[in-house]
């Protein structure tokens, strides 16, 4: 019917509106007392279209996080030829974005919640952190061929150790989070994964 609003759109709108309460509740109210009706209010839709999309709060929250951390963008790491640097200018932004109030709670709840759901870790792993585990391989990668790092190293291992111990001590709060520790953090991994 001309002068209709398109079906289409409205879904995007109802959708991002989701998502985007979604995010705010768990930044504002907690994991623990986010609701899919709460959700459905602030987002001014009804409980059945968030049923219709999602299965879980979780993989509510965790499309919100996507969509907030940009899903899909090209999201390359510096390849500068000088790796340490690099690494320090990558966990620098890795803890902005940890320190982010916008993150955050959110990001606290979304990793509680894959503890407890395997379809929500799996699709975790798929989505977000394969994809991400890559692009770090694919710089480790790049210095391994040109001679800075160790020609049988363990690229899965080696991110674990670059990334591991800054998002231990963002999850478990076990001590400060400052661009000193991230480049400590690089400088003592780098020590072991470097060719001898």
């Amino acid at each position: 019917m001309p002068g209709s609003p398109d079906p289409s759109r409205r879904s995007e709108t109802a959708r991002r509106a989701i998502l985007a309460a979604a995010l705010d509740l768990a930044g504002t109210l907690g994991y623990a007392k986010l609701s899919i009706e709460g959700i459905a209010q602030a987002a001014g839709v009804g409980k059945q279209t968030i049923y219709r999309w999602w299965p879980s709060k979780g993989a509510l929250l965790f499309d919100a996080f996507l969509t907030l951390a940009g899903e899909g963008e090209d999201a390359a790491l510096p390849d500068t030829g000088d790796l340490a640097a690099d690494l320090k200018l990558v966990l620098r932004a890795t803890l902005t974005e940890l320190a982010d109030p916008r993150y955050d709670r959110p990001m606290r709840a979304l990793h509680t919640e894959i503890v407890h759901d395997p379809a929500l870790a799996a699709d975790y792993a798929k989505r977000l952190d394969g994809p991400m585990r890559e692009l770090k391989k694919t710089r480790l990668r790049s210095a391994q061929e040109a001679g800075e790092l160790a020609t049988d190293l363990d690229l899965d291992v080696a991110v674990d150790l670059l990334w591991g111990p800054l998002l231990n001590r963002w999850l478990q709060r076990t001590g400060p989070l400052t661009p000193e520790y991230t480049d400590q953090l690089v400088d003592t991994a780098l020590r072991g994964l470097r060719s001898r």
